[in-house]
């Protein structure tokens, strides 16, 4: 199991995030479309470090071209050498149409052709085969010398969907190299919905479970004392509130029981009664979703819940690398647990299991 992080950081910051996180020994380094192209940063942390991991998690994909998103990804991974990876997500029909002024429909059918389409610019600038793509919603006909790449030494870059419901899983099964699922999502969610979505699209690919990874970007709180407890309970409370909210993700508190915290929740957020929101979450609801605790314990839990579902597993910290030992401390208390797995038909199973 791959242990990552993400930054939402202040671009000004990422020289120095980026170095800290290949020093501290993480395996890859995601950056989040919120406030900044996600692009940006990876283009600046390439050339600082050399065995890092990097990537987008996520760029949203129906805000651009395929021919856009194909070209920017093509140049980070040269520029990183063979390092980035491409995540990618479809985002909401209220931002893709409000925010982005961008068409929206049939999301996960989208999705597929998008990737499809993005894959065919690419095998064009590895062959040199003429561009031909024609689809229901995008068409990519025209690519001359002058517009393709000329760097062809580390070619194209892995794709990471992130997905939440089972028809994009199931395109993630289908035509990408991962999965990245959403930090709003648990365990039994996970072994229940999306592994089974996933091996449906694998199964109508004809691919098997070792062709596609499974990334979770996890709420996790680190604490060192009680009055770190309560402002880090808060905090994640908050973001379980949110994520909660949107009617998208209900399918997920529905498994549990708590569809009805949907409604509450997304009743309140119209109102932008943002405390009333948090209060609305319980320990037990927010436990189910975040991890919260020491760092031993905190790494117990992961390795509990998660063994044998996930093989990527990505960390966020908002205060960033720089600030406090909590991520060195809990990547230390975590890579006890990486010689733990082995991987069984691509999957990453805990040897006390076997």
């Amino acid at each position: 199991m791959k242990i990552d992080v993400r930054l939402d950081r202040p671009l000004t910051d990422t020289v120095a995030e980026a170095i800290a996180a290949e020093s501290a020994g993480f395996d890859a380094l995601w950056f989040a479309e919120a406030g900044t192209d996600p692009f940006v940063p990876n283009a600046v942390a390439a050339p600082v470090t050399s065995t890092l991991g990097l990537g987008t998690a996520i760029a949203v994909a129906f805000g651009r071209s395929p021919l856009t998103v194909a070209q920017i990804a093509w140049d980070l991974n040269a520029l990183s050498r063979g390092r980035f990876m491409l995540g990618l997500g479809s985002q909401v029909k209220a931002h893709i149409e409000r925010r982005y002024s961008m068409p929206w429909s049939r999301p996960a059918a989208r999705m597929r052709e998008y990737l499809l389409a993005v894959d065919a610019i690419w095998s064009t600038w590895e062959t040199g085969a003429p561009l031909d793509f024609n689809g229901d919603f995008y068409s990519h006909t025209l690519m001359t010398p002058t517009f393709s790449p000329s760097v062809r030494e580390w070619g194209r870059p892995e794709v990471h969907l992130a997905a939440v419901g089972p028809l994009m899983t199931e395109v993630a099964g289908e035509v990408a190299d991962g999965v990245r699922v959403h930090s709003f999502t648990t365990a039994r969610y996970l072994s229940e919905r999306t592994i089974p979505s996933l091996q449906r699209g694998l199964s109508r690919a004809g691919r098997q479970r070792s062709d596609v990874v499974v990334s979770l970007p996890l709420l996790v709180g680190v604490v060192s004392d009680e009055s770190d407890l309560t402002r880090i309970a808060e905090e994640n409370r908050r973001r379980v509130s949110f994520y909660g909210s949107t009617p998208a993700y209900r399918e997920v508190l529905e498994l549990h029981g708590w569809g009805e915290l949907q409604t509450e929740l997304h009743a309140l957020s119209l109102q932008q009664r943002w405390d009333d929101m948090a209060a609305c979450v319980d320990d037990e609801v927010l436990n189910t979703f975040a991890v919260i605790g020491e760092p031993s314990s905190v790494a117990e839990e992961i390795q509990r819940r998660y063994a044998g579902l996930v093989d990527r597993v990505c960390l966020y910290f908002a205060q960033g690398l720089q600030e406090g030992p909590a991520a060195a401390d809990l990547l230390d208390a975590l890579s006890k647990y990486r010689d733990a797995y082995t991987t069984v038909g691509g999957r990453q199973e805990s040897l006390e299991r076997k």
